[in-house]
């Protein structure tokens, strides 16, 4: 495979020499020159047909996102579009631009396990203990890829030495946090390096083209896949889950004034815990694009208009979450209505995509850019009168973890005071210490099947069937969980009694997201038949008239890229 890989990327590379013209924009084969990517996390399917076209006690009626309809009126809608499984942001941020699934980029939470690694040097910023790291030993250690491996998560730009007070971005990731390889010398792994694939970002940047992107961790680097973070030209990260500071000059397209906080009596420890604040945290991203498309870096330096950028919101994945000193987000009914508070999110967001839009067309670059909104994740349940959180009030049930704790590494076990946690919210994976009867542990959860609001439980032939066998050894795959459980719907393992929703399982509402390609050569359309979101990214490559050979997920998975696209118009 590495041979192949090594081959395809002088193929690349060799393909699309020339590819950057005098002046560094895209020159390839395709009429396609930029791909604006963007993931409104949490939307689903349902969300961007009811603020289409209008939904009853909502708007009176009429449709609230106008900027997202326009696009749909020159796009093809995947209705049926599904998420990584797991539904996590990290596995399904890497499945929309890597075109593999968790078995194959090995990325299955954030927060995971990997019994082939060491123990960080430092303990991570949310309880990932620092240990030892012998080469050639391999004593397993619980993996975090989000807040915790910042140099000061506390702060927006994470801490970097000399960074101004938004823009940390790479440099903000502590190595002595990183988890380490035994089998590297006890090297620090990266995001990038943690994760097995390439990505579009790489394919793309060997061909000559230009990338970014701009998401909510430094650890969301992971984007640059395989190859590294040359990778990645432009890379924005404003850290969501620091504490929230004015942000002098900075208002939304909403016109909400983020110069003072706007909710100062909110929980000002992170950005996600006020409907409002998150709006002012997501604009500092949306206006990164805007410089971007304007022909500069992030931070206004200058630059050529990327080949392949893009962005992630929160606003809506906060608006259908919190619950905040008593007001509520999510949803009225299973129909999908949002509460006013997701309502707002929603316009917010489309507001921002009106000001991308509008800047494409003044700038000339409209008809070249193919844009594609969809989600990492969705979020469950839609139905609030399903939520069910375990452990809740009154003793309200329990979780997998909680029953399984003493078979459970230490990193990864409720029973430990100060450690991370269980990779638990609305799905629960499992990693047993070594030599733990697999069997056994499935009995034990059966046996607790009301408390742990069971679903459904995967195990030995039913993980190994899409994910790989786990365990250490040859032919296992050390980041595989021994046991997967998914609950009935609306039971979620975090115990939480300020949200609504959860994601990272497997239901319907976790994974069946929004999917809009749009370019105005389309002709409006909607497909029905089920579509993934790793087919994205096959789809960015083949739009810019590069091969989606060249990505490992598409090689070695089968992903085709999305069906009923014409890009045969676009090829000179």
């Amino acid at each position: 495979m590495k041979a192949t890989a090594a081959l395809l990327a002088c193929l690349a590379t060799f393909a699309a020499a020339g590819a950057q013209n005098q002046n560094g924009s895209w020159s390839g084969q395709s009429g396609i020159r930029h791909v604006l990517l963007v993931s409104i996390d949490g939307m689903h399917a349902v969300d961007f047909l009811n603020c289409s076209q209008g939904i009853s006690g909502v708007n009176d009626g009429a449709p609230y996102c106008p900027n997202l309809a326009s696009l749909a009126s020159n796009g093809v809608n995947y209705v049926a579009a599904s998420t990584s499984k797991p539904s996590d942001s990290f596995p399904g941020l890497m499945n929309i631009v890597s075109g593999a699934t968790p078995r194959l980029m090995g990325v299955y939470y954030d927060v995971a396990y990997d019994r082939s690694l060491a123990p960080p040097t430092i303990t991570t910023g949310n309880g990932v203990a620092g240990g030892n790291c012998t080469p050639g030993q391999y004593p397993g250690s619980t993996t975090e890829y989000e807040e915790g491996i910042d140099r000061d998560k506390t702060k927006l730009n994470g801490g970097a030495p000399h960074a101004g007070l938004t823009d940390g971005g790479i440099a903000s990731i502590d190595p002595k946090k990183l988890e380490r390889d035994p089998a590297k010398g006890c090297a620090p792994v990266y995001p990038w390096e943690f994760v097995r694939t390439n990505t579009v970002f790489g394919v793309i940047h060997d061909a000559g083209g230009y990338t970014a992107w701009s998401d909510k961790h430094p650890a969301y680097s992971s984007v640059a896949g395989r190859g590294g973070q040359m990778n990645l030209n432009d890379y924005y990260s404003p850290e969501i889950n620091s504490n929230v500071v004015n942000l002098p000059g900075v208002r939304t397209p909403t016109g909400l004034n983020c110069s003072t906080v706007p909710d100062p009596n909110s929980d000002l420890t992170s950005w996600t815990n006020s409907f409002k604040n998150i709006q002012c945290y997501d604009t500092l991203k949306v206006n990164a694009i805007l410089k971007e498309i304007n022909g500069t870096t992030h931070n206004g330096k200058p630059a050529q208009v990327p080949t392949i950028f893009g962005m992630n919101f929160q606003a809506v994945s906060v608006g259908q979450k919190l619950i905040e000193n008593g007001v509520k987000g999510g949803y009225k009914d299973a129909a999908g209505t949002p509460t006013s508070s997701l309502y707002n999110e929603i316009v917010f967001v489309d507001e921002s995509i009106g000001e991308w839009i509008n800047s494409l067309q003044s700038d000339g670059l409209y008809d070249s850019t193919l844009i594609i909104i969809t989600a990492k994740h969705g979020q469950s349940p839609i139905d609030p009168n399903l939520y069910s959180a375990h452990p809740g009030k009154n003793n309200n049930g329990t979780s997998p973890a909680t029953v399984l704790a003493d078979l459970l590494p230490d990193s990864e076990s409720p029973n430990n005071p100060t450690g991370i946690g269980p990779t638990e919210d609305d799905v629960s994976l499992l990693w047993l210490l070594p030599n733990t009867d697999v069997v056994s542990a499935v009995n034990m959860l059966e046996q607790n099947a009301k408390g742990i609001g069971l679903g459904q439980i995967y195990y030995g032939p039913t993980v190994a069937l899409n994910y790989d066998n786990p365990g250490l050894g040859p032919g296992l795959d050390p980041r595989t969980p021994d046991i997967i459980v998914t609950p009935n719907i609306g039971v979620t393992y975090t115990g939480s009694a300020s949200k609504l929703m959860e994601h990272g399982g497997f239901s319907h509402d976790d994974t069946n997201v929004m999917l809009l390609v749009s370019n105005p050569a389309f002709s409006p359309r909607t497909i029905y038949t089920s579509v993934g979101t790793n087919q994205v990214a096959p789809t960015i490559l083949k739009a810019l008239g590069l091969n989606p050979n060249y990505l490992d997920g598409v090689r070695e998975e089968g992903t085709a890229a999305l069906p009923d696209l014409n890009f045969s118009q676009f090829m000179w």
